[in-house]
């Protein structure tokens, strides 16, 4: 998944962002409020964590402004602040979930996974697809009972297609939804995923419509 990150503490930041991209999301990293509204402006993201004390202003004013847009991009608020009052105005503001600092990182990624499958209209975290089972939570797939392991990269393309099940994802789409804004994209990355998801998981599972990109069908 391609998430934002808006965090003003470097070696915070840091290791949030280490801890979710060796989970295999793409995670923009922002400081401010204003580098916020800019990376909200031109990517859409499955989630942002959200800290509230930024170095100009409150990340309340990220969440009302995305909200006043009509954004329904999933919201986890990841602050120090552990006041009801601050958590009362954190979810009237429009946050989907609210978690207090310091908080253990793994429960951070569940909520992450949640909140997203939710937004995409798919709540269960286990799912069967023909000869796949398939268990979003643990990132985790079986063929035919036998489980098929994915490197981070795969389980994104594939955790992309899954997300938008019975829709044409372009290139260009799924390569937003890999990669972060400093990644090296590679030109025939997508098409090197898709064969080896196919080598993996069954030539029939995604299907290339030509000149548009792929969908799980």
């Amino acid at each position: 998944m391609r998430l934002l990150l808006v965090e003003d503490t470097a070696d915070l930041a840091e290791t949030l962002a280490r801890h979710l991209r060796a989970e295999g999301h793409a995670v923009d990293l922002a400081e401010d409020v204003e580098g916020a509204l800019a990376a909200l402006a031109v990517t859409e993201y499955a989630c942002v964590i959200l800290d509230l004390g930024l170095p100009d202003g409150s990340g309340l004013a990220v969440l009302r402004d995305r909200r006043d847009r009509g954004d329904r991009t999933p919201v986890i608020i990841a602050t120090a602040r552990d006041q009801i009052s601050d958590r009362i105005a954190g979810l009237d503001a429009g946050a989907d979930d609210y978690v207090v600092k310091p908080f253990d990182l793994n429960e951070l990624s569940a909520r992450i996974r949640a909140h997203a499958r939710r937004a995409q209209g798919v709540p269960e975290a286990r799912i069967v697809l023909g000869r796949l089972e398939v268990d979003r939570a643990l990132a985790r797939v079986w063929r035919d009972g036998v489980e098929v392991r994915l490197t981070a990269r795969e389980w994104a393309l594939f955790e992309a297609l899954l997300g938008a099940r019975g829709r044409v994802l372009g290139k260009s789409a799924l390569e937003e939804a890999l990669y972060a804004f400093d990644d090296r994209i590679e030109g025939n990355a997508i098409e090197v995923y898709v064969s080896r998801l196919r080598g993996k998981l069954g030539s029939e599972v995604i299907e290339t419509r030509r000149g548009l990109g792929y969908v799980l069908p």
